[in-house]
C-alpha cells in the first residue's frame, strides 16, 4: 500500500511539494497523470450534467405551460449563466459538444418523463433545438416548438 492509497490528502501534498520543488523523479507521476485525466472527465461530466437540467427545463416549459413558474426560469437562467461559465474556464469543451449535448438530451428527457409523469415518447427523439437556442436567454420554448 502507497500513500495514494492509505491517505490520498497527504499524498497531494506531498505530490505538490515535489512538483514545486522540481522534484520530479521522486514524484508519483503514474498517479499524477490519473488524477490529471479524472479531473478533465469531471469537467465533461459538469457540462452535461448542466446541459440535461437546463434541457430538461426546457422540455417541461414546454410541454406543461400550465405549470411555467419562477422556479423553472430561474432554474433555465441560473443553468444558462453557469454553463457559460463553465465553457469559459473549459473552451476546449466546445469540441465535444455534438457528443454531450446528445448525452444531456438522452438525460433529460429521462428526466422530464419522471418529473412530468409523461411517457418518454412524448418527447423528440432527438435534440430539437441548437446549442445556440438553448443558450439564448431569450429563448423559450412554446407549445409546438419541439416538433
Amino acid at each position: 500500500m502507497t500513500l495514494y492509497d492509505t491517505d490520498f490528502y497527504a499524498w497531494a501534498e506531498q505530490q505538490t511539494k515535489l512538483l514545486r520543488s522540481g522534484q520530479l523523479a521522486q514524484a508519483d507521476i503514474e498517479h499524477i497523470a490519473e488524477e490529471i485525466e479524472s479531473m478533465g472527465r469531471r469537467e465533461k461530466r459538469e457540462l452535461l450534467s448542466r446541459l440535461a437540467i437546463l434541457l430538461m427545463h426546457l422540455l417541461k416549459w414546454q410541454v406543461q405551460p400550465m405549470l411555467r413558474g419562477n422556479s423553472w426560469r430561474a432554474t433555465i437562467k441560473v443553468q444558462r449563466r453557469d454553463i457559460e461559465r463553465h465553457l469559459a474556464d473549459n473552451p476546449s469543451l466546445k469540441a465535444k459538444l455534438p457528443e454531450i449535448l446528445a448525452a444531456a438530451y438522452g438525460d433529460a428527457t429521462l428526466l422530464a418523463s419522471r418529473e412530468t409523469g409523461l411517457p418518454e415518447a412524448s418527447f423528440p427523439p432527438s435534440l430539437p433545438w441548437s446549442f445556440e437556442q438553448i443558450m439564448d436567454g431569450g429563448f423559450w420554448p412554446e407549445d409546438g416548438d419541439a416538433a
